[in-house]
C-alpha cells in the first residue's frame, strides 16, 4: 500500500510503498515475493537521458565544483548532446570490438559523460577503483583487472595521477584518453566535439541485455569478481526503487553524494536514482575521513538534498557536526525527506542521534531507510520501509525481487531471482550458471538472514551475517562471528570502533579490537605513548570483556582474550573496502601472525586482556 507519512505520525511527510509479500515454505526453504508486480521500465538506461532532455532540458543532471569553487552543472539537454558526440567519437575511433573501456577516475563530470557516451555506442565501461592505481599496493589488483578485461581504451581523468599505473598495467598499444593531451593520451575534449552521424541508429539497436558496465565486487570476503551489468538490470532495479519510494516521482531527487562510481551503490544506485527520476546529483569531493570531511560539510551548506545517502561512519561524523552547527542543521533538513545508510549496520546510538537532530531542526523525524543488495543484483533487493527499527533489520524484498531463504550450515542463506540479477560472472563459461546459482536459478548471495518475528514473517528479515565470516573451532563448535562482532561493538560503544572475532583452527575465541582513540581519550586520563598506557582504558576493556562473557554458555560465546590493535584498518591490505566498511576475513589474513601469537599466549605487552586474568598484561 502507498503510505504517505502525515504530520500526526511524527514523521516528515514522504511517500513510500509498504507492500505485504507473499510467503511460502517448501521443505526447509522459505520464499518471499512482493504481491505488487514490477511495472514496465525502459529498455536502456540512456532512454532516461533522452526523455529527460525532452521533459526538462535545462535542469542539471549533475554538477561539481570548478577550480574557482563554484558549482558547474551539465543540463539534461547538454548531457544528451555530449553523450551523442562522445558515442560517435568512440565509434569513429574504430576501437576493437567486444572490449570494454576502463575508467580510472574518481567521480567527475567527465567520467559521467564518457559513461553515457559509451552506453550510447553500445560499449561497456569498467570503472575501476582509483585505489588500485596507487603504487603502495604494487598495482597488483589493477594489473589483474586490466589483464582480464583486455580493454579497448583507458580513460584516466587526470593523466598525471595515473601515469605510473598506466605504464605498469596498460599495454602501450591501448589508447589512453584524459582531460589533458599528452604524448601518451588523447584529449577528452576531442571526443566531445565530434558531429553525430550514425550514433542514433547504433543506439536504437542496443537491447536491454546489452552490457552497460562491468563492475568488480568489493572483495570484502574474496578477490573482486567482474560482474556484467546490463541495461535491463539497471533499469529494472531503478523501477524497483521508484515503486518502493514513489516520492522520487513526486519531487525530483536532489543528491549530494561522494560514494564512488566504481562501486555499485554510488555508480548504479545513486547515479541511477538521479537519472531515472529526472533529478540532480551534486558530486561531493569529500569523504568520511578526517582530512576530507570538511569538504562534505561545505557542500551540504550549499546544497540541501531531498534524500541523503551515506555509510554509517559518514552519518556518525555528520550527526556530530549537525549537533553543534545550527546553520548547517536548518539548511540540511530544509527539504530532506529520506535518510539512507548502507554498507554496514548503523548503531542504535547514531540512529537515535539522527532522529534527535531532525526533530530539533524541522520539528519532526525524517525517515531512516536501509536495506540490502550487492553488485550482482545491481544492487538493491530489500528495503526497511515498515515500522520495525532494529540495527540488523533489512526489511522486505522490493517489487520484482523474489527472495529465497535456503538452509546452509545451520543458517538461512539469502538468495535472489529477478530481472536485476546477473546471469553469470564474466569468468564463467558461456551460458553457465556457475556455482553462484542454485538449481532453481536463485543467486546465492553468501548473506544469511532470519525472520524478525518467526510468528509474523511478513514483518521482514534481520541480517544474520556473512556465511564466509563464520568459522568452526577445532572442537567442531560453530562460531557466529557476526553476532559476536555486533555484540562487542554495541556493548563497547563508543570506545570500540570495530571488533573482529578470531579462532578458526583453535579451541577458543579471541577478539581483535580497533579502539576509537578519540572516545578512549575521554575516559579520564591523558596518554602519550598510546591508549594502552592508560589505566582507565585498561580497566574499561577489562570490564567490557567480563560483560561480554556474562551469561556465556560455552566456547561458542565466550571470549578468551581481547587485544587492542595499535594500527587502524589498512585499506591497501583490503581490511577496509571502498565503502569504508571492515572486511573481517582481510583483517584476520593481514594480521594472521599476530593472531597466532595471541593464541599461543606469547605476546608480552599491555594491550592484551585475557578472560582468566584481571588486568592487561
Amino acid at each position: 500500500m502507498l503510505r504517505e507519512e502525515t504530520a500526526g505520525s511524527g514523521f516528515r511527510p514522504v511517500a513510500v510503498h509498504v507492500g505485504a509479500p507473499g510467503i511460502e515454505q517448501i521443505g526447509d526453504a522459505w520464499y518471499l515475493e512482493p504481491l505488487d508486480p514490477l511495472r514496465p521500465y525502459p529498455e536502456r538506461l540512456t532512454d532516461c537521458l533522452v526523455g529527460g532532455a525532452l521533459r526538462h532540458p535545462e535542469r542539471w543532471l549533475a554538477a561539481s565544483r570548478n577550480i574557482t569553487g563554484s558549482w558547474t552543472g551539465i543540463s539534461y539537454a547538454l548531457m544528451l548532446e555530449r553523450a551523442r558526440s562522445i558515442g560517435q567519437g568512440l565509434l569513429d575511433l574504430k576501437l576493437p570490438s567486444g572490449r570494454p573501456i576502463v575508467i580510472l577516475s574518481g567521480n567527475s563530470l567527465e567520467h559521467l559523460q564518457l559513461m553515457l557516451g559509451a552506453m550510447f555506442a553500445g560499449i561497456p565501461v569498467a570503472p575501476l577503483s582509483p585505489a588500485w592505481a596507487l603504487p603502495l599496493n604494487g598495482f597488483v589488483r589493477l594489473q589483474n583487472a586490466i589483464g582480464f578485461l583486455d580493454p579497448a581504451m583507458v580513460f584516466a581523468d587526470e593523466y598525471s595521477l595515473y601515469a605510473e599505473a598506466i605504464e605498469a598495467a596498460v599495454h602501450p598499444d591501448v589508447l589512453v584518453v584524459s582531460r589533458e593531451q599528452t604524448g601518451r593520451s588523447l584529449s577528452f575534449d576531442t571526443l566531445c566535439e565530434v558531429d553525430p552521424t550514425i550514433i542514433d541508429t547504433v543506439h536504437g539497436s542496443i537491447g536491454p541485455d546489452t552490457i552497460a558496465k562491468i563492475l568488480f565486487t568489493s572483495g570484502s570476503t574474496n578477490l573482486p569478481k567482474p560482474v556484467p551489468t546490463t541495461h535491463r538490470m539497471l533499469c529494472s532495479n531503478q523501477q524497483m526503487l521508484l515503486q518502493t519510494f514513489p516520492q522520487f516521482a513526486i519531487e525530483p531527487p536532489v543528491l549530494v553524494d561522494w560514494l564512488p562510481w566504481h562501486h555499485t551503490y554510488g555508480g548504479s544506485h545513486n547515479v541511477g536514482i538521479a537519472l531515472y527520476n529526472g533529478g540532480t546529483l551534486y558530486i561531493d569531493e569529500g569523504k568520511p575521513i578526517a582530512e576530507r570531511f570538511g569538504q562534505t560539510l561545505r557542500n551540504l551548506r550549499d546544497i540541501a538534498p531531498t534524500a541523503y545517502f551515506n555509510v554509517p561512519k559518514g552519518w556518525e561524523d555528520l550527526v556530530a557536526a549537525l549537533e553543534v552547527d545550527a546553520g548547517l542543521g536548518h539548511h540540511f533538513f530544509s527539504r530532506l525527506k529520506l535518510m539512507f545508510f548502507a554498507g554496514a549496520g548503523l548503531s542504535r546510538t547514531v540512529r537515535d542521534r539522527m532522529e534527535e537532530v531532525s526533530k530539533r531542526y524541522c520539528g519532526e523525524r525524517v525517515r531512516v531507510v536501509s536495506g540490502l543488495g550487492m553488485t550482482e543484483t545491481s544492487p538493491a533487493c530489500l528495503f526497511t520501509i515498515g515500522d520495525v527499527q532494529q540495527e540488523r533489520y533489512i526489511g522486505l524484498p522490493a517489487p520484482g525481487c523474489k527472495v529465497k531463504l535456503a538452509p546452509v550450515h545451520g543458517k538461512l542463506e539469502l538468495r535472489y531471482r529477478g530481472p536485476h540479477v546477473m546471469h553469470q560472472y564474466m569468468t564463467a563459461p558461456a551460458n553457465s550458471l556457475t556455482g553462484a546459482f542454485d538449481a532453481e536459478g536463485f543467486f546465492c548471495s553468501g548473506d544469511a538472514a532470519v525472520f524478525y518475528d518467526p510468528v509474523r514473517p511478513e514483518l521482514g528479515l534481520l541480517f544474520d551475517g556473512r556465511l564466509a565470516d563464520d568459522f568452526k573451532l577445532n572442537t567442531g563448535v560453530f562460531i557466529n562471528a557476526t553476532a559476536l562482532r555486533e555484540r562487542a561493538v554495541a556493548l563497547g560503544a563508543p570506545y570500540v570502533r570495530e571488533a573482529i572475532p578470531a579462532g578458526m583452527g583453535h579451541s577458543e575465541v579471541g577478539l581483535l579490537v580497533f579502539p576509537d582513540v578519540v572516545a578512549c581519550a575521554t575516559l579520564g586520563e591523558t596518554f602519550e605513548s598510546g591508549i594502552h598506557s592508560s589505566s582507565q582504558v585498561r580497566a574499561y576493556f577489562a570490564d567490557l570483556l567480563q560483560t561480554l562473557n556474562k551469561g556465556s554458555t560455552g566456547s561458542a560465546s565466550r571470549i578468551a582474550w581481547l587485544h587492542l590493535l595499535e594500527t587502524a584498518p589498512c585499506a591497501e591490505a583490503g581490511e577496509l573496502t571502498d565503502k569504508g566498511t571492515i572486511s573481517m576475513r582481510a583483517v584476520l589474513a593481514h594480521r594472521s601472525a599476530l593472531v597466532e601469537t595471541l593464541f599461543a599466549e606469547a605476546l608480552d605487552g599491555v594491550r592484551t586482556l585475557r578472560a582468566d586474568q584481571t588486568h592487561m598484561k
